[in-house]
């Protein structure tokens, strides 16, 4: 009985593995990715940054802070629709895996590109701009986690029964939008008014800007072990809904 499990798991794995590599070759050089999920959070950075009289390093936590959310997010609300139009991820509901394996391989889709993007923005900034990394392994860490809360998170709007990106992307960009200014990676939490700080804790934004902080900069306000708890929770938070809207998509045949 244990063998058997342990087969099923690793062929579970192994097809969520499949999915991300085959959507890593198709889409990750389409201009929607390339747009909503690599130029967005760069573009975001340098024009509310400009000015600020920010250090190299300081700069450093917010952009990748800024990548790993919006690169992350990008894939799901692009991807599955687009997969809806040329038939493909019809192609995949009715392949013998659970949907639980598939909502895995499009996360690892999301979290594998912000991973990767993350990781050029930060040896350009060591190389270019001379900043400095305090905590090596708690930055992988951030990345890693944060990259796959965010990516679940996008695949939530990937849920919506549409077979056109951009009625996904525009709901899904307001969100993150809204995430984004309740956060503290413009103002910092110890700078916050009491009742802004208490909404800024609705944004898991937050707890990965804090992560970043203490990682890169050496001090956070926030403890690093529950910023990495929260983002855990939030990944699992975020598929529990995103495997009932896909659940119910799939039933009612969208």
């Amino acid at each position: 009985m244990k063998g058997q499990s342990l087969h099923r798991f690793t062929d579970e794995l192994a097809q969520a593995w499949t999915i991300a590599v085959k959507d890593i070759r198709v889409y990750y050089l389409r201009p929607g990715m390339i747009m909503f999920g690599f130029l967005m959070p760069f573009f975001m950075f340098f024009s509310f940054s400009v000015q600020r009289g920010l250090g190299a390093t300081e700069g450093l936590a917010r952009l990748l802070a800024l990548t790993v959310f919006f690169t992350a997010a990008a894939a799901g609300p692009f991807i599955i629709p687009t997969e809806r139009r040329v038939g493909t991820y019809d192609r995949l509901l009715i392949a013998p895996m659970s949907l639980l394996t598939l909502l895995l391989g499009k996360t690892a889709v999301g979290a594998f590109f912000a991973i990767v993007v993350s990781t050029v923005a930060l040896i350009a900034a060591l190389l270019v701009f001379g900043s400095t990394v305090v905590q090596p392994g708690l930055l992988v860490f951030g990345i890693i986690l944060g990259a796959l809360s965010f990516s679940s998170l996008g695949l939530i709007f990937g849920s919506i029964p549409t077979t056109n990106p951009g009625d996904v992307q525009m709901p899904s960009t307001l969100l993150r939008w809204g995430l984004l200014f309740i956060s503290g990676v413009f103002i910092p939490l110890s700078q916050m008014s009491p009742v802004a700080r208490a909404v800024a804790y609705f944004s898991p934004l937050t707890y990965a800007q804090d992560l970043m902080n203490w990682a890169v900069l050496g001090n956070g306000l926030l403890k690093p072990w529950l910023d990495l708890v929260v983002l855990v929770l939030s990944t699992a938070l975020f598929l529990l809904p995103s495997w009932q809207l896909h659940q119910r998509a799939r039933v009612m045949g969208r």
